[in-house]
């Protein structure tokens, strides 16, 4: 199979692959946020208990941390593209049997076996972006490509405002898994592969262990892994529990997607501008403000009563998290070389995955102890402030050649 890099690519084979990766983003971050849109409907009619919902939004992250670590250790053996063909299989079939589950260990099943399928597309991605792009445009392409997430997930929340309240929760689910299965062709079709022969033979012998934390990659690796643990713990609990925070705010339960809506859009240009400066400035400034004005923008958002500060500062904080979030996916793939590119940022993947994990269970539990929505929002805060300071310390170490 015929190889591409930044250096041997064609300017339309590299922009259809990053158009690909976009849509496929798109596909994804519709159908992670659809569970968490489709809830205040779901709930009641399959009888979930609140905690129960928790294990459900939290399952798919579980998922995703498996996947990811095994599809980016795999993407470095054999390549990124039958990987990313397979993972969005897997996540389209089973976002599509999301629509038939009748009960909470059905869904369970489902929603994890979705997650595997995200997790295993995320590094490809990552190191796809990485790959077919140059150096002084790496973190700007990762961001546009995972722009894609927030989107899907605002067109996933802009339906529910567009349907009628009668409308089936399912009709979500049967979109988000048929048009996955749609792109598959697409991907098998037009996709470069990037990863480079050799390349592949070094990352097949590399010890897993090896290839985190030889060759001065241990403290990138475990900061990388301190920056994205916390920060995925604030945007999952965010995309999960979102609405059901604004509706104990006394707001009407139909206008509460509004603030997910928004906290999505405003994440696009929030990634983008990040995206362009850290590829300009470095990472070590614009993420480190971006942290400091996320830190600002949960404290107001906690504080908000009204739908009119609500929506703004839910669009702040999307437009600050995700500036950060989708510049990491650039900035963490550089600093590790092609052979281990897969392994390194699967690894930086599934452990901010487990900060996704707890996000969901622990908005439920402290939910269920009788904290308010705004003391929850606030308890991100702190989070916040651990990575801010993890990725300035990051920038304090070279990249990979």
């Amino acid at each position: 199979m015929e190889t591409y890099t930044a250096e041997n690519t064609r300017p339309s084979s590299a922009i259809l692959t990053v158009a690909l990766c976009f849509s496929v983003a798109v596909l994804e971050g519709f159908d992670i946020q659809a569970i968490g849109v489709a809830a205040p409907r779901l709930v009641p009619e399959l009888g979930l208990e609140p905690n129960q919902m928790g294990w459900i939004f939290s399952i798919v992250n579980i998922g995703i941390v498996i996947g990811a670590a095994f599809g980016g250790r795999l993407a470095d053996r054999v390549g990124r593209k039958p990987v990313f063909m397979g993972a969005v299989t897997m996540f389209g079939a089973f976002t599509l049997a999301t629509a038939f589950a009748g009960n909470f260990a059905s869904l369970f099943i489902v929603r994890f076996l979705v997650g595997l399928g995200f997790g295993a597309a995320l590094p490809n991605m990552m190191a796809v972006a990485s790959e077919i792009s140059r150096p002084e445009r790496r973190t700007i392409t990762a961001a546009a490509m995972f722009c894609g997430l927030p989107f899907g997930g605002g067109m996933s929340a802009l339906l529910t405002q567009v349907f009628s309240p009668e409308t089936d929760w399912r009709v979500l689910f049967y979109i988000g898994g048929a048009l996955p299965l749609i792109i598959v062709p697409a991907l098998y079709l037009w996709m470069a592969e990037t990863l480079q022969r050799g390349a592949a033979e070094t990352g097949a012998r590399a010890p897993i262990g090896e290839a985190l934390f030889s060759a001065g990659r241990a403290a990138p690796t475990l900061l990388l892994w301190l920056t994205f643990f916390p920060t995925l713990l604030i945007l999952y609990l965010i995309l999960n529990w979102l609405p059901t925070l604004v509706a104990a705010q006394g707001l009407e339960p139909a206008v509460t997607p509004r603030a997910s809506l928004w906290f999505n859009f405003g994440s696009i240009p929030g990634a983008l501008l990040f995206g362009v400066l850290v590829d300009r400035l470095g990472p070590r400034w614009p993420l480190a403000a971006s942290y400091v004005a996320l830190v600002a923008s949960l404290a107001l958002l906690g504080g908000s009563t009204t739908l009119a500060s609500i929506v703004f500062f839910s669009g702040a904080a999307g437009f600050f998290l995700m500036g950060a979030n989708y510049s990491l996916y650039g900035v963490a793939a550089a600093y590790y070389p092609q052979a281990v590119r897969g392994t390194g940022s699967g690894a930086s993947v599934a452990v901010g995955r487990v900060g996704s994990v707890i996000g969901p269970m622990l908005a439920g539990i402290l939910l269920s102890q009788g904290l308010t929505a705004t003391q929850v929002i606030l308890a991100m805060v702190p989070a916040a402030a651990i990575a801010g300071v993890s990725v300035f310390l990051l920038s304090l170490y070279p990249q990979a050649e």
